[in-house]
């Protein structure tokens, strides 16, 4: 009797202990998958947020270098604020993409261990199937966006030495000497915009395979 409650009650702590570990790794499936997911929205939104932003600063940049302002300082501000705040949006967007990259390697990582742990056959090429295609998708993120890095600060210097030159010689003389670099300033923004575009077609296209039914 006392043989058989021995046996009952290892069997009950095996068990335990199994249930316990299975859970452990579930959780941690779920929470790296649950981390990516985040941070392709945290992507996703910050980009969007800094296109917005570019305009913004484009336009006042196009308001300060106009001809016959009535007040320098007022337009002079308000453009030092926009590229203040340009330059918060492009930090955030480059931190929000390194992240990405990092969490997607480690669920993509977890991912092939699971899938190869399958003994149902077609669970397991499911599995592989899956994970390779939203894979190729999430890689073209980082190379969509490998450029951006080093023309968004060629881009931000620029604006930055235009107020910096503005901050010494805020007078209509200063201002029309500094046009010609401000006019081609705005078109490196719009180019910079540009540029952004591809990667919120990748990030459209991963959001599309999480959760849009296909017909």
């Amino acid at each position: 009797m006392k043989i058989r409650k021995h046996l009952l009650a290892f069997f009950a702590m095996l068990l335990l202990g199994t249930s316990t570990i299975m859970g452990g790794c579930a959780t941690t499936g779920m929470d790296r998958s649950v981390k990516t997911s985040n941070s392709i929205r945290d992507v996703d939104t910050e980009i969007r947020k800094m296109m917005v932003q570019i305009d913004v600063t484009a336009a006042s940049l196009d308001s300060l270098v106009m001809p016959g302002q009535s007040n320098l300082k007022k337009s002079f501000d308000t453009y030092s604020d926009n590229v203040a705040k340009l330059d918060s949006e492009g930090k955030r967007v480059l931190k929000r993409t390194d992240e990405m990259k990092s969490n997607s390697k480690e669920y993509f990582g977890e991912w092939e261990k699971q899938g190869d742990a399958f003994t149902n056959a077609e669970i397991r090429e499911l599995s592989t199937e899956r994970r390779n295609k939203l894979a190729e998708s999430y890689a073209r993120v980082p190379a969509a966006s490998s450029g951006i890095k080093g023309t968004y600060n060629a881009y931000l210097t620029d604006l930055k030495e235009i107020q910096k030159f503005l901050s010494t010689d805020l007078t209509p003389k200063g201002i029309e000497a500094i046009t010609p670099v401000a006019q081609k300033s705005v078109q490196d923004l719009d180019a910079l915009k540009a540029s952004l575009v591809p990667v919120i077609t990748a990030l459209d296209e991963i959001k599309g395979e999480l959760y849009t039914k296909k017909k």
